[in-house]
């Protein structure tokens, strides 16, 4: 008996023992909901898309009603008609007169935008300016005493540490989800001047552009991309650090246009194996594997070959590290690049200059695929384009496509396409984006210093 009531007394203590403990804390988000709420925006967005000629049946022309349709509609179908093409993001207000910051992305291509405050109040927007390489775009409402949010900096926040994004994913205004930073300083592809938050925050489409909190209620970031395999949020969200995005929107509101600095180089990856053939203790830094022709780095002295391993101070622990830390130096400014150089450190000094306002020659510099045949191309390096005066080199090829079917190899110089020359990467995209389907189209290739023509035939679609 005295057994059993000593049993029955510990199991009423159980529960007092255990919360006396220490307890988890977790955040109360309900404060800075009510405070920062009124300065998040939805932002809707129209744009005309034009449908061409339809043949809405389908009707094989030589069918018994192929000349039946033609009668009543002409050789081309239903004449061209215009719908409207409706999309749905987020952004939030930074200034009581109506600057309104979203992504490039939610608003590309909009004849018309509206932006929808949490009080219901509706007001037109007009572009200010946007940036398609940060995702960055500026608003102006025509409104005063608008609600704003505060700014903060993404640079103290810590991985782990609590943030809270508020948006309208699929245009469920104001839904709030939280989560933790995941890392920092992410690369992604097509964005190489932003070193991205990631979060586990629930972000989908609808969150766009909106605001990622810290606990204090300041903005740390711009909720821009996810990966996920469904369209929707698996936990993996990436967001534009705050200054990143202030300092676009600084020059956006200036001059309505970005200028940012760039050094003229094609970097790779430094794998385990780089590394120890270069001599570093391990895999860091940015081999330069092409020095664009009169640009900064080749003023400056850089080679290829050489791996940057610090710029302006600070260490480049891969190759995604670089392309921001250029950017953001001002145009003109001096920047102090270290290089390992055959087993030796240099330290040169590069005057950076503006990344070319032509898309066309920027695009151009970088490795250019192309969907139809499955081929990265790049331009050629300085000596070959003395001694060709032509061409393009195959960086890589996708297996299953037209071009590695056709016998085509990383490495090869396409000199001509359909007997035209190829003057460099730019050409090479647009004469390949034009190519007639179900013709055999011969391309001149040069391997290994013997030319050969091999011949590429693009099926219908």
């Amino acid at each position: 008996m005295l057994l059993r009531r000593f049993y029955f007394s510990m199991l009423l203590c159980m529960p007092l023992l255990v919360s006396a403990g220490p307890s988890l804390q977790l955040p109360d988000f309900t404060t800075l909901i009510e405070a920062s709420s009124p300065a998040v925006v939805n932002i809707s967005t129209r744009h005309k898309v034009d449908r061409g000629q339809m043949n809405p049946y389908n009707i094989p022309e030589n069918s018994p009603f192929g000349d039946l349709f033609r009668h009543y509609f002409g050789e081309g179908g239903i004449p061209p008609m215009e719908r409207d093409a409706l999309s749905l993001g987020s952004g939030f207000i930074i200034s009581q007169d109506g600057y309104v910051v979203t992504n490039h992305h939610v608003v590309a291509e909009a004849d018309e935008i509206l932006v929808r405050l949490s009080d219901k109040r509706e007001f037109p927007a007009e572009v200010v300016g946007s940036d398609k390489y940060t995702d960055v775009a500026l608003l102006k409402l025509k409104a005063t005493n608008l609600p704003v949010v505060q700014i903060g900096d993404a640079n103290t926040i810590k991985v782990g540490a609590w943030v809270l994004a508020i948006g309208s994913p699929f245009g469920f205004d104001h839904s709030v989800t939280a989560g933790i930073i995941s890392a920092k300083g992410r690369s992604l592809p097509n964005a190489n001047y932003v070193p991205f938050l990631q979060t586990d925050v629930a972000i989908n489409p609808g969150n766009s552009g909106g605001p990622l909190f810290d606990l204090n209620g300041k903005v740390i970031g711009i909720n821009s991309q996810i990966f996920s395999s469904t369209g929707a949020s698996i936990g993996l969200s990436f967001a534009i650090p705050i200054d990143v995005a202030m300092d676009v929107v600084k020059q956006l509101k200036e001059k309505g246009a970005v200028s940012r600095g760039w050094l003229g180089v094609q970097i790779q990856e430094v794998t385990v194996e780089i590394a120890e053939s270069f001599g570093l203790k391990k895999p860091m830094g940015a081999l330069v594997s092409q020095v664009i022709e009169n640009t900064p780095a080749e003023k400056a002295g850089i080679l290829a070959g050489d791996v940057i391993v610090q710029f302006n101070g600070e260490d480049i622990a891969d190759s995604a590290s670089l392309p921001p830390l250029v950017g953001r130096v001002p145009l003109g400014a001096s920047a102090r690049v270290k290089v390992l150089r055959e087993g030796q450190y240099k330290t040169l000094t590069a005057t950076i200059e503006q990344l070319p306002s032509d898309e066309r020659q920027a695009d151009a510099r970088r490795p250019i695929m192309n969907n139809r045949l499955g081929i990265e191309v790049v331009d050629l390096d300085k000596a070959e384009r003395t001694r060709l005066k032509r061409g393009v080199r195959i960086e890589r090829l996708a297996t299953n496509g037209l071009g590695y079917q056709a016998g085509l190899r990383a490495g090869d110089l396409i000199l001509q396409i359909n007997r035209v020359d190829v003057k460099n990467a730019v050409d090479y995209r647009e004469r390949v984006a034009k190519l007639p389907v179900g013709r055999l189209i011969p391309f001149l290739v040069q391997r290994q210093g013997m030319d050969q023509f091999l011949v590429i035939k693009i099926p219908q679609e």
